[in-house]
């Protein structure tokens, strides 16, 4: 997560914050019994409660998905990165092979010569 993630992430967390405090002064401000008071708060804790905790899990997923999806990426190169290294070292044998044969025949015209 680079800085700018963070701090947006930061700024949500304390409009979500804000907005709970101030939800909370106004009701205690309101006009009406301590008992009915106390009943709206518990009601908007719980509310609150509910939808962090889906945010939690929307977040918990998103970011499991992104693991996955690294991991799968990243497979992915390793197995292409393998391909790679056999098919070079196919090519290298090859050449020395080339190489070997292009020396015996060079030294075989030397001993003749």
């Amino acid at each position: 997560m680079d800085d700018r993630d963070k701090k947006v992430a930061a700024a949500a967390l304390l409009m979500v914050a804000g907005g709970i405090i101030g939800a909370g002064v106004a009701l205690l401000w309101a006009p009406q019994s301590g008992q009915r008071t106390r009943r709206d708060i518990a009601r908007c804790a719980k509310k609150v409660k509910t939808r962090t905790d889906e945010a939690v899990e929307d977040l918990t997923d998103n970011i499991n998905d992104l693991v996955a999806s690294i991991s799968d990426k990243t497979d992915d190169l390793l197995e292409k990165g393998k391909d790679m290294a056999g098919s070079a070292r196919k090519d290298l044998i090859r050449l020395i092979e080339e190489g070997a044969s292009r020396l015996e025949k060079f030294r075989t015209r030397l001993s003749r010569g």
